[in-house]
């Protein structure tokens, strides 16, 4: 599964479908019955960044990253965890009963307790649907804005194919090196954003040249319709050099740290 973040609006769709799907229902051999309430194997994290006045939220769906090297089947010692053949990180309802020790073997805590049933649960790729000929899990099928998308790896023609090996997707923990199978595009960065006034006029510059340099590597991006600018995919912790340019007007120059998203406030032009 390949996640797009800039696509995700924050619907909950794929954590309610998910709930839907699995929450009392029992698939014999795949998955026991879900609590009501308490649990769930889609999450949907909220990441708000900037400061006022510019502010801005991201949505980020986190699963179960059905990993090639996943840590929890190497680590169980009772063998209920597995991987299936076609890459599903599977728990078996039986074997995993009474073992609350099995939570602690995943490093992105992807794994929940059932106290009700005393069971750790996770996500299974809706691997009961697949099985029965559906193309894609719930939380897939259910998204409307196309910020998730399943398919067959190993197809060069499929959608998620085409889009890794584009290059352009990452995982939520690279240090854990698990090959994990549900990446991301688009995941959060550092921003720099500002507005900039003419001066003399006090009036929004529209069309100023906003120029960032730093970490070997220059972006160029211009004022819109209300005097604001935003750089967004910057590394973290890196000073920036910052370059306003507006004909007719003297050049603003100051510098920055992405230690966190920055605001500038805004750059006043001077003629």
């Amino acid at each position: 599964m390949v996640i797009d973040v800039d696509k995700c609006v924050g619907c909950y769709n794929c954590f309610l479908t998910c709930r839907d799907e699995y929450a009392g229902n029992d698939y014999p051999g795949y998955s026991a019955p879900q609590p009501m309430s308490g649990m769930n194997w889609m999450k949907v994290v909220e990441i708000e960044r900037g400061q006022y006045p510019h502010v801005k939220v991201d949505y980020v769906p986190v699963t179960c990253s059905h990993c090639d090297s996943a840590a929890c089947v190497k680590l169980d010692q009772t063998g209920a965890i597995y991987r299936r053949p076609d890459g599903i990180v599977m728990i078996d309802p039986d074997k995993a009963k009474g073992n609350k020790d099995l939570i602690k073997l995943c490093p992105y805590r992807a794994i929940e307790w059932n106290q009700e049933l005393q069971l750790a649960q996770k996500c299974t790729m809706c691997a009961h649907l697949l099985d029965a000929g559906d193309p894609e899990p719930r939380c897939v099928e259910s998204c409307p804005s196309g910020a998730l998308v399943f398919g067959d790896l190993d197809d060069p023609a499929s959608a998620v194919s085409r889009l890794v090996a584009m290059g352009a997707t990452e995982v939520l923990h690279p240090e854990y090196a698990m090959g994990e199978k549900v990446t991301y595009r688009h995941l959060p960065k550092k921003f720099v954003a500002g507005t900039v006034i003419l001066g003399d006029v006090d009036e929004v510059a529209v069309g100023a040249d906003v120029t960032l340099s730093g970490d070997g590597k220059t972006w160029t991006v211009k004022t819109n319709g209300f005097g604001d600018f935003e750089i967004e995919g910057l590394p973290a912790n890196v000073t920036f050099a910052v370059k306003v340019v507006a004909p007719g007007y003297q050049a603003a120059a100051c510098e920055t740290k992405t230690s966190k998203d920055v605001y500038l406030g805004e750059i006043v032009l001077t003629k």
